[in-house]
């Protein structure tokens, strides 16, 4: 009798039945797992050592009470942008806002300004002037993380170059260090 090279494995071919149980398992676990779920998960938060005399919690100053130093004539100042968090470690959060005037037409020159409130949490107010609008720039991206106030500022290489179409973008980032925002440069201005 000679045996054949590949052996019989007739049990390798299937047949419907053998799809009807493997959905029937299939649909089993499924059900099961439905019924046994793990524990809700939790999360917390590592403790942050309290800031003396800080508040137990401070809104942020909201830019839609501040008079913006910026002269916009017929038209009024616009908040484009805003964010907020404690930029100066006094455990009292900051509003940076992105503001110009309204203008029909045009893309008119952004102002960045900080907010703050005294420590009595009295009316907010402008305490420092990031982006002036004479420099003719417009913010685009902006963001305030740990501190540090980042935004994309695109301006003109020289009053020749014509409003609409900014020629230079300065990605910078600001950051309160021995009583005054200083600015930083990371990348090097460059031609858009």
């Amino acid at each position: 009798m000679q045996h054949p090279a590949v052996p019989d494995l007739s049990h390798t071919h299937t047949r419907p039945i053998h799809w009807v149980a493997t959905a029937t398992a299939l649909a089993g676990v499924v059900a099961l797992s439905s019924v046994l779920q793990p524990d809700a998960a939790t999360a917390a938060q590592t403790a942050v050592p309290e800031k003396k005399n800080a508040p137990a919690h401070i809104a942020p100053p909201d830019p839609a009470a501040v008079a913006f130093p910026l002269e916009c004539g017929p038209v009024k100042a616009v908040v484009q942008k805003k964010a907020s968090g404690d930029l100066d470690g006094d455990g009292r959060p900051e509003t940076v806002a992105v503001v110009h005037c309204d203008a029909p037409m045009g893309t008119p020159p952004d102002g960045v300004y900080v907010l703050t409130r005294g420590a009595d949490g009295g009316e907010p107010r402008v305490v420092a002037t990031l982006v002036d609008p004479r420099d003719r720039r417009t913010v685009t991206d902006f963001a305030v993380r740990a501190g540090v106030v980042r935004a994309t500022l695109l301006g003109y290489s020289s009053a020749d170059v014509p409003s609409c179409c900014p020629d230079v973008t300065d990605d910078v980032k600001w950051q309160w260090k021995n009583g005054a925002f200083v600015r930083d440069t990371p990348s090097q201005a460059r031609t858009v």
